[in-house]
């Protein structure tokens, strides 16, 4: 989401020519930087109209929510259903963003905040590591626990919405600046650690919001403002939903209280007004209860947005933040009072927000914020956003990081993944004589927080940057990790190697690197939150670095912080790089948790979220990025399901490093492999159950009265009211121009629906595989099996990847010789493929021609199971 640099650069440009809006123009030559050349929608891609929306309430787990719901809107003035549907605009409150209230209920404003890893712009808060971390710990127990520590500290702040997790961008585009906010570049570890944040979010009371909704695969260019067109994601059916759907599928699932829509279009709509995507999919076939809210700005139309299914808008303001301006607040009073926005559209808008609001038992005590994102001070303007604002305490401090810190340092600790450990490098004894490089091991030296929003890189790289990212409480740097378990280590906190240092043949050389990106409302380095720049290499000379110390050290250990895949070949090779350790974006506790395996006190037991490849060429060229300024880019995604580890053996390429792999100090097992048929499969799932009554409402056009001002109104200014000046001059329009399929009629339920995800029976377990994992090393340590489904092309009738992940599992620290026993669930949806004529998920019948393989990656797959056959070791 903007922040107010991008808030002011809208208002200084306000008077300033405005570009045309285009679909075409000049072509740009391909570059080395993979920057590819704008074309017109393609033929085929088209986002169909899709109304009206859905009503919510018709699954029982909301149904008590939803009653409670529609006794309060039934009773709601017109301006009081709007009031809470809309953003109060900009600065206009404690939070990032501020819906208006129905006090009369007991529902006050709500506060939306930042954000997937911590809370953003506040203080005496966790800065857990990353989710790209979170999803290379493989480990479902850390994800849900994280999730609890999150919806903890969001509510002892009193936010009611916090925005988090993020399973879109998925990862397509491995320079996409925020592919580190999500879990990895596999829709099935994307699903299962979004799914297992939410319920650990929401077991506290907090909404959690899924974002972002959908195809926000590139930072640059991805919003509609009053400079640009955002890009269009051109995305097939198939691949919408066996691919980029399948995570919000699981987070619907697992009882999502909001989505929000993302800034691109999708087939040439915009996300927010986009009545296939929120309507069809995501209500209807998804069947998602919640409420769907907007990205900050994008919502780029009123009634448009209304009748394609958004139910609040961010932060409440029109295009040009600051003025007053609204696409809703009055202007929805308007156009319900005239009637181009049904009313029964506005009472479900309502009424999904107060059922989530009683969903998540936010009327029970409930803290109000005591927070300001604003300001660090404790007093200050209680709406900074107005020229004249009541003053007031506006931060109280409020301490809720409790012990946190324990499972962010787990969580940082079991994500670090070993690539390359050449002759037991590593451990490193506690005694051993340590040169320390690099500006990533030591702190930023302009002090901790310096950079607005983590908008640079300076020392050790805990996050990325922008609106995912979160104020750090305090850090322990690898420096000071090393530096409190070893007196034998000399630091060289520079990413220039000093000249002169000497090096004896027992010294080992510890080289920090790391790689950045974000969120491109900030730019770092040239980099405008892609890594446009960069490329997939390292940062401030990283290789170089690596290079000078291989040349005078015969033992080099690489440590790498990275958003995501770098290419490593100009130095992986070097006879004296002897380790690799990938140590992804940790967090607070960036030094401990190294140390905790750097020093083996720990075995490594992290895996790759992403493939490494050789060369950024290996990449299918329709994944790179995009940089044409003006008129709307057309981004389609010609790749279709083949991303990352998908394309990768697909195309036959070998990797560097595969999709999960990850080395430990000692060596695994896997044996005793055993399937059992759970659930037989049928061709298609059972018929959908039928929807539940959702609420009735007297759904004619209220009195005009209702969003009349009331009587001595303290008005605010620059505050956004539903309040009109003369409602009665809005109870009559001219006709309103309707989208071509535009329809009050309800849709047919789609085939594929009948519950939150999708078909309940879609989760049927179909198999179970079992695999006895052991310790056959000297040292304790963790295992991840991780299960590939191969389906048969044959059978299924269309074009397959060789494998796909689809369920994984970890053991418990395993003593030498201890061993485990792993179950992995694998569900009738994990075993279908999107029929696009059918509508519906295709599945080979009992299961006839499935391969399950289990393995430590992709590549290293130990153990196959047969359907109708045998398992065997490979």
């Amino acid at each position: 989401m903007p922040s107010l640099m991008r808030v002011l650069l809208f208002v200084s440009l306000l008077f300033c020519p405005i570009p045309v809006l285009s679909s075409s123009g000049p072509e740009d030559k391909e570059s080395n930087l993979h920057i590819r050349p704008r074309t017109d929608l393609p033929p085929g891609y088209s986002s169909p109209d899709y109304y009206p929306t859905p009503n919510g309430g018709w699954v029982s787990e909301w149904a008590d929510a939803y009653a409670k719901a529609q006794k309060v809107v039934s009773q709601m003035t017109l301006a009081e259903k709007v009031n809470i549907t809309s953003g109060t605009g900009y600065f206009m409150g404690p939070c990032v963003g501020n819906t208006g209230s129905a006090l009369r209920f007991g529902i006050p404003n709500l506060c939306l905040q930042d954000g997937p890893l911590g809370i953003r712009n506040t203080d005496h808060n966790t800065a857990f590591p990353a989710g790209i971390t979170t999803g290379a710990t493989f480990d479902k127990e850390l994800m849900y626990a994280r999730g609890v520590a999150l919806g903890q500290e969001a509510r002892g702040k009193g936010i009611n919405v916090q925005m988090g997790p993020v399973v879109g961008p998925l990862g397509r585009k491995p320079r996409s600046g925020r592919i580190w906010e999500g879990f990895g570049a596999d829709p099935s570890l994307q699903a299962i650690g979004a799914a297992k944040t939410i319920q650990g979010m929401q077991s506290v009371g907090v909404i959690a919001t899924l974002k972002h909704f959908i195809g926000n695969e590139q930072e640059m260019y991805r919003m509609t403002d009053v400079f640009q067109q955002g890009y269009s994601s051109n995305i097939d059916d198939r691949t919408l939903h066996e691919i980029y759907l399948w995570p919000f599928a699981e987070g619907v699932r697992a009882g999502v209280g909001s989505v929000m829509a993302a800034y691109n279009d999708v087939n040439g709509t915009a996300c927010t007004q986009n009545s296939k995507l929120l309507n069809d999919l995501l209500k209807d076939e998804l069947g998602f209860q919640g409420f769907v809210v907007s990205d900050w700005y994008a919502q780029i139309g009123g009634v448009s947005s209304a009748l394609a299914g958004l139910d609040m808008a961010m932060p409440g303001d029109g295009a040009v933040p600051l003025l007053g301006d609204s696409f809703w607040n009055y202007e929805l009073s308007t156009a319900i009072l005239n009637g181009t926005v049904p009313v029964e559209r506005l009472n479900d808008m309502a009424t999904r927000i107060v059922a989530t609001w009683y969903k998540m038992g936010q009327d029970k005590e409930y803290p109000l914020p005591n927070f300001s994102t604003n300001t660090q001070d404790a007093t200050g303007p209680l709406y900074p956003g107005a020229l004249f604002s009541p003053t007031g305490v506006v931060n109280q401090f409020v301490n809720v990081q409790a012990d946190h810190n324990v499972v962010a340092r787990a969580v940082a600790r079991d994500a670090i993944t070993l690539l390359k450990n050449v002759d037991n490098t590593l451990p490193l004894k506690r005694n051993a004589s340590l040169k320390i490089f690099g500006a990533d091991a030591g702190p930023n030296p302009d002090g901790l927080n310096s950079c607005s929003d983590q908008g640079c890189d300076k020392g050790v790289l805990t996050m990325g940057w922008g609106s995912g990212s979160a104020r750090l409480p305090y850090l322990i740097t690898p420096q000071d990790a090393i530096r409190n378990v070893s007196s034998n280590a000399q630091f060289y906190i520079s990413d220039s190697f000093p000249s002169g240092i000497s090096a004896g043949p027992n010294d080992i050389a510890v080289v920090f690197i790391n790689a950045d990106s974000g969120e491109n409302y900030i730019t770092v380095e040239g980099n405008p939150g892609d890594r446009l720049v960069a490329g997939l290499y390292s940062w401030h000379n990283g290789d170089e670095l690596v290079q000078a110390a291989a040349k005078k050290f015969s033992t080099v250990v690489v440590v790498v912080h990275t958003v995501g895949p770098i290419i490593l070949e100009n130095w992986i090779d070097l006879p004296s790089v002897k380790a690799v350790l990938f140590a992804h974006l940790p967090g607070q506790e960036a030094g401990d948790s190294l140390v905790d395996v750097l020093f083996g006190d720990y075995s490594p037991s992290g895996h790759l979220p992403y493939t490494i490849p050789y060369k950024e060429s290996d990449y299918p060229a329709s994944v790179s990025l995009i940089d044409q300024p003006f008129g709307q880019i057309q981004d389609t995604y010609t790749e279709r399901i083949y991303i990352d580890y998908r394309h990768f053996l697909q195309a036959n390429i070998t990797p560097r490093y595969p999709f999960g792999h990850g080395l430990s100090y000692t060596t695994f097992n896997f044996s005793e492999a055993s399937l059992s048929t759970i659930t037989p499969l049928t061709q298609y799932p059972p018929s959908r159950p039928p929807k539940g009554p959702t609420p009735t409402y007297n759904n004619t056009i209220p009195p005009a009265s209702e969003v009349a001002w009331p009587k001595d109104f303290n008005r605010i200014w620059r505050y956004l009211y539903p309040y009109l000046d003369n409602p009665e001059a809005a109870t009559s329009t001219a006709p309103y121009p309707y989208p071509t399929g535009y329809t009050t009629t309800p849709q047919p339920p789609p085939r594929a629906g009948g519950s939150q995800g999708g078909n309940p029976a879609l989760w049927d377990v179909a198999f179970n595989v079992s695999v006895k994992v052991s310790n056959t090393g000297s040292r304790p340590g963790r295992a991840v099996a991780q299960l590939y489904v191969e389906l048969p092309a044959s059978t299924l009738g269309v074009d397959l990847p060789p494998l796909q992940l689809r369920q994984f599992e970890k053991t418990a620290i395993l003593p030498p010789g201890g061993s485990q026993v792993l179950t992995l669930s694998v569900t009738r949806k994990d075993l279908s493929i999107w029929d696009v004529v059918a509508q519906d998920w295709k599945a080979p019948v009992n299961g006839q021609g499935v391969k399950f393989w289990i393995g430590e990656s992709v590549a290293d797959l130990k153990v196959v199971c047969e359907v109708g056959g045998q398992c065997r070791r490979v």
